[in-house]
């Protein structure tokens, strides 16, 4: 049995889904729209959901352009957050009803933060890059009422990603945020929220002076690395020698060494990217660096179910908006052009493909 938003609303029997060209030539489409028929009826424990919003994360246009470390399921559908409506239940479904806002989670495999496999979202599995989608009701979290779809759209990667990497912070305690885009951002707003000292830092003068205009809620150190290539120095110049308490750290292999260099003794190192490659030779003096400084280094891959419904429960508390971190909000039908951009590095912020109804 599957309850339906009306008695006279049917089912859509479709669905329009980006999927993967695979074609990593430069210049050639990443993406091609389809139409294809969407897998009912609904088994007793699923959930149709009527998709209002996608956020677009830079992984996907690694993914799109080849460059993912994991393998990767051929012609897949892309993304990983998304936000909409429950348009449909199984007759089994207990937490869910018709009308729900509702994300699904970034990997189906991680519900509590114990569990020892992993899917991704449009890596092992297809992504949420489409105008329907059906998921298992274990997989899905209610949203927050303050938000509207695009700001909820991006919730669950880069904001539950955010969420893990700057947790155990108090108040009074510093920060160092790598890079401008939807972790960063969203790592940005939680620390000003939590009263925490904000460094960031950029390869841009101007990408820093406009985060610094925007954000005016409390003081943000810049770091341009680009122009100092000892940009660890220039941290431990702004926390007295110290360093900070926690690192976002989006570089990897290339930079690593460098924030645990300017973490303070016993401090933690949350790796959540590796924008700067892969460079093993830059690893040369890792482990007598940690030991040394005894740093925690932890990898942050999203979170899991509860955190994401924590993280929700704390912006509903709060109320916490996150329009200044949204950058571009593109029409769905764009998003072979939204995809170009990020692979780009242009953007500030979050890209959010919306689908009007």
């Amino acid at each position: 049995m599957v309850y339906i938003l009306s008695m006279a609303q049917r089912l859509p029997t479709h669905r329009r889904a980006w999927r993967r060209t695979d074609n990593f030539t430069p210049g050639t489409a990443k993406l091609k729209l389809v139409t294809e028929p969407l897998p009912l009826p609904l088994a007793p424990t699923q959930v149709l959901i009527k998709v209002h919003a996608v956020a677009l994360n830079h992984r996907d246009a690694n993914i799109a352009n080849g460059g993912n470390p994991w393998p990767v399921t051929p012609n897949g559908i892309l993304g990983n957050d998304a936000a909409g409506e429950v348009l449909a239940v199984g007759d089994k479904v207990k937490a869910f009803a018709v009308g729900d806002r509702v994300s699904p989670i970034t990997d189906t495999e991680f519900i509590t933060g114990r569990e020892p496999g992993r899917s991704w979202l449009a890596a092992d599995e297809d992504g949420v890059l489409a105008d329907y989608l059906i998921f298992e009701e274990r997989l899905l979290v209610k949203l927050p009422e303050n938000l509207d779809w695009v700001s909820c759209s991006i919730l669950p990667c880069a904001g539950t990603t955010a969420w893990s990497a700057v947790k155990g912070l108090t108040i009074g305690q510093s920060i160092l945020i790598q890079g401008t885009g939807g972790v960063a951002m969203f790592a940005l707003k939680l620390a000003q929220a939590s009263g925490l000292k904000i460094l960031l830092s950029s390869s841009s003068d101007e990408k820093i002076a406009t985060i610094q205009k925007s954000f005016p809620l409390t003081p943000i150190y810049g770091i341009n690395y680009k122009k100092n290539s000892r940009w660890e120095e220039e941290v431990l110049k702004l926390t007295n020698g110290v360093g900070v308490d926690l690192v976002v750290e989006n570089g990897g292999s290339t930079s690593l060494v460098q924030s645990i260099t300017c973490t303070r003794r016993g401090g933690t190192v949350s790796q959540v990217g590796y924008l700067g490659g892969q460079d093993p030779t830059s690893l040369e003096h890792f482990v007598s660096m940690i030991i040394d400084r005894r740093v925690t280094v932890r990898g942050v891959n999203a979170g899991s179910r509860l955190d994401l419904e924590d993280m929700c429960a704390a912006i509903s508390a709060t109320s916490l908006k996150f329009d200044d971190i949204i950058d571009k909000v593109w029409d769905f039908n764009e998003a072979e052009e939204a995809i170009q951009s990020l692979w780009e590095g242009r953007q500030v912020g979050k890209y959010v493909l919306r689908i009007t109804w």
